[in-house]
């Protein structure tokens, strides 16, 4: 006897829905709008006003105004970027305009907000991404149009499918909205609570501390080295050797990084062994990035590193290497090189100004406090993401 085929239904499914899922063409459930224009009354979307795989606008609508001839597209049209469609520059239309340039505008014959949320499932990002082209791919509609994709028969399914994942996607849209607001909080204080070159005090400072901050230069207060310039011999396992690739915002991503014999470990550390508390930053490549080392038991090359201890505290002086006045510096520097080095008598010779022990702390702990909250932002934003990814999985074919 032949097994029975099994239900052609999602793996996680509303209560009260039983019926199998069909399988239809792409083609006979969409409409693919193609009439031009170039209204100059209506927003104008391009491509690069799409923030990919968010499916928002990074522009208000004011500022999308243009006469550029494009696809006239309405309410609750979608907007899906044919061109590298491996970007995910995709939009549901909250009003009406005209896309210009590389898009599909894409019209439902049925439920608009469900074929949004299908067209950024595995599936059709597979379809879509066999493309046509190998330096500027482009989507093949022939190929995607002809696609059979599965559809549930209630539309009160369809609409439950992608109601669910819509109240997420606002939910991402808030979060996100946090963290750039959060981020925008940093980048202001970064500018206001530190002194610039022509100035005496901050912008802004903390209540009861009014006196003027001290000019200092760095190799007069830090005992700043920098890593091996050598070359050493890689091998499978052994002592890790970071480089500036491996700095990054939070800190040391050591996911990547290359290993050496304890050997060359032990002859690079002679000069420059790094611990807690120290200060690396990237001098050849990608300058900057200054990271606070939290845990040591590894050898650096290319990097420059900032011993802790002293009258200005590394907690401070971080945050000062993250803020403008370091990266005019650099830029000053490097203007006109086409290689990007930043030499340690540079570095040491890096003049700025620094309040008391009692203002440093204070500042550092405002920065800290605000990475936290980054992070904190950040790590729901994964977790919210990772749902997404889930339902989309699950809650279709």
């Amino acid at each position: 006897m032949d097994k029975k085929p099994e239900k052609l239904v999602p793996e996680v499914r509303f209560k009260g829905f039983t019926d199998d899922w069909e399988q239809r063409k792409f083609g006979e459930v969409t409409q693919r709008i193609s009439k031009k224009d170039n209204n100059i009354n209506f927003p104008h979307i391009e491509f690069e006003n799409i923030n990919s795989g968010r499916g928002t606008i990074n522009k208000n609508l004011k500022d999308l105004k243009s006469n550029k001839t494009g696809i006239r597209f309405q309410k609750e049209d979608i907007l899906f970027g044919k061109l590298r469609p491996y970007l995910r520059n995709w939009y549901f239309a909250k009003f009406s305009g005209i896309a210009v340039g590389d898009f599909w505008v894409l019209r439902s014959k049925e439920n608009s907000l469900f074929l949004y949320y299908l067209i950024q499932t595995q599936k059709f990002y597979s379809i879509s991404n066999l493309s046509s082209g190998s330096k500027m791919p482009r989507s093949d509609w022939q190929l995607v149009s002809n696609c059979k994709f599965y559809f549930p028969k209630n539309s009160t399914e369809a609409s439950k499918v992608a109601n669910v994942i819509s109240k997420l996607d606002h939910i991402l849209s808030l979060q996100q909205r946090k963290l750039e607001q959060l981020k925008q909080l940093k980048k202001a204080l970064l500018q206001q609570l530190f002194v610039g070159k022509n100035n005496k005090q901050p912008n802004l400072r903390f209540k009861n501390f009014d006196g003027e901050w001290e000019q200092c230069m760095l190799k007069e207060i830090k005992d700043v080295r920098d890593g091996t310039h050598n070359s050493p011999k890689y091998q499978k396992e052994g002592y890790p050797l970071v480089t500036s690739k491996n700095l990054i915002t939070n800190g040391i991503d050591l996911s990547n990084v290359s290993f050496i014999s304890k050997y060359d470990y032990q002859e690079i550390n002679k000069r420059s062994k790094v611990e807690t508390g120290d200060i690396l930053f990237g001098m050849i490549g990608t300058i900057g990035n200054p990271v606070m080392v939290k845990k040591g038991g590894f050898a650096i090359k290319n990097v420059a590193l900032i011993k802790n201890g002293g009258e200005v505290s590394n907690g401070f002086l971080l945050h000062l290497l993250k803020s403008a006045i370091f990266s005019q510096y650099i830029k000053k520097e490097n203007a006109g090189g086409t290689q990007k080095f930043l030499g340690l008598s540079v570095i040491r010779s890096f003049k700025f100004k620094v309040p008391d022990k009692v203002e440093q702390g204070n500042i550092a702990s405002i920065f800290d406090t605000l990475n936290r909250f980054i992070t904190l932002q950040q790590n729901k934003l994964t977790q919210l993401t990772t749902l997404k990814k889930y339902l989309l999985q699950k809650l279709f074919i």
